[in-house]
């Protein structure tokens, strides 16, 4: 399923994207894992039957989403090529995030492909060895992750570079998106910190500092060769609709269910390279399973919504109160409760639930006061 086939009303019975975290195994010490990862895999971890009944049920969605095996370090599990055939079986498009080790071989990046993979998710978190390898916690993980790169490059496997923003890495942006203009990959996912798992004790960039990373993203997405988006930061999504300049930004007061209002604003974003602002946030085309089977609205937001096979993962998406209320931006406090960009943006809930322990809380880290742009109402002309 396509992106562009996907609507902000498809969210509310259909996630875009479902990440299943197939073992929180990893033999990296990574500054900012959400998972805290460990050397070996949990006892309770899902088993291949278990796992292959999770596929199952991800596939009856109305609207099969593309699903992320990650972890962790997919490649610690012995049955991954056999889930990843399973799922491409099911009718899913899947992709793999593999760690940066010695067990990322071209020859497991080699059966990925063949087991039918659609992409692979690369971390790279510095323009240099130091800088990444710091952040990973093992020497020698920038060289492999170039050797990846390269790999994935003459295996034809399409290429998305995740990089984690920090005040180690801040100031390379720039010097990250022109390195990587030479890597022929798809896209660039920029991560911005929350501060949960061993991130609780990684340093998150200031919220004036965020305008200055957007900036930046800005420029690069109108420069390089493949796609920026950001994740945890949808408020990068009001920064692009304000350098567009268009009036029909605004979103409109009032409309039916489904969030309409945010339709202009996905036009404008959609005038640029960059990606259109379909809203998707955590709980909000986004569903997550654990490595145990627990439920969650996301990775980087642990609030328990059940556990599977207890649970169907379809029940727990459409009906749970916790991802009703995460998809229903006018319950959203403080500044992100009235903003203008609520619908397409609403602010990071992973990073309001680990700094106030209030999911609904407003976006710790966003500057912008709202009431700054006019709102259109219901009938009124545009032109």
């Amino acid at each position: 399923m396509l992106h562009s086939q996907y609507s902000p009303a498809d969210f509310g019975i259909n996630p875009l994207m479902f990440y299943y975290e197939v073992t929180q195994a990893c033999d990296l010490v990574c500054k900012h894992c959400r998972a805290s990862a460990q050397e070996c895999s949990h006892p309770a971890e899902l088993t291949t039957e278990q796992s292959q009944a999770l596929i199952d049920q991800i596939a009856t969605f109305p609207r099969k989403p593309t699903l992320v095996l990650t972890g962790g370090d997919p490649l610690k599990r012995a049955d991954i090529f056999e889930l990843i055939r399973y799922a491409v079986a099911a009718g899913m498009e899947v992709a793999l995030t593999p760690s940066a080790t010695p067990l990322a071989t071209r020859d497991a990046l080699r059966s990925a492909r063949d087991a039918g993979i659609r992409r692979l998710g690369i971390s790279l978190d510095g323009a240099d060895a130091a800088t990444h390898d710091a952040f990973r916690g093992w020497e020698g993980s920038y060289e492999r992750t170039m050797q990846m790169l390269a790999d994935a490059r003459e295996l034809g496997l399409s290429v998305q570079i995740n990089t984690t923003i920090t005040t180690r890495n801040f100031e390379q942006i720039d010097a990250l998106a022109d390195q990587l203009s030479t890597q022929a990959i798809a896209m660039w996912s920029v991560f911005f910190l929350i501060p949960v798992g061993r991130g609780s004790d990684e340093q998150r960039i200031q919220p004036a500092q965020y305008e200055e990373a957007f900036e930046r993203l800005w420029v690069q997405a109108g420069r390089q060769p493949y796609g920026v988006k950001t994740t945890e930061a949808p408020h990068y999504r009001r920064f692009v609709l304000q350098r567009d300049g268009d009036p029909l930004a605004a979103p409109r007061v009032g409309d039916p269910g489904g969030h309409p209002r945010a339709a202009p604003a996905v036009a404008a974003a959609r005038s640029r390279s960059h990606r259109a602002p379909l809203g998707v946030r955590d709980g909000n085309g986004i569903m997550f399973v654990g490595h145990t089977g627990e439920i969650f609205p996301a990775g980087f937001l642990p609030l328990h919504c059940g556990r599977f096979p207890d649970d169907s993962v379809v029940d727990v998406y459409q009906n749970h109160p916790t991802f009703l209320a995460l998809r229903d931006p006018d319950q959203f406090e403080d500044d992100c409760g009235i903003c203008e960009y609520r619908y397409v943006c609403g602010g990071s809930r992973s990073r309001a639930f680990a700094v106030t322990g209030n999911p609904l809380a407003g976006e710790p880290d966003c500057v912008y006061e709202p009431g700054q742009v006019p709102t259109i109402e219901v009938g009124e002309s545009v032109r």
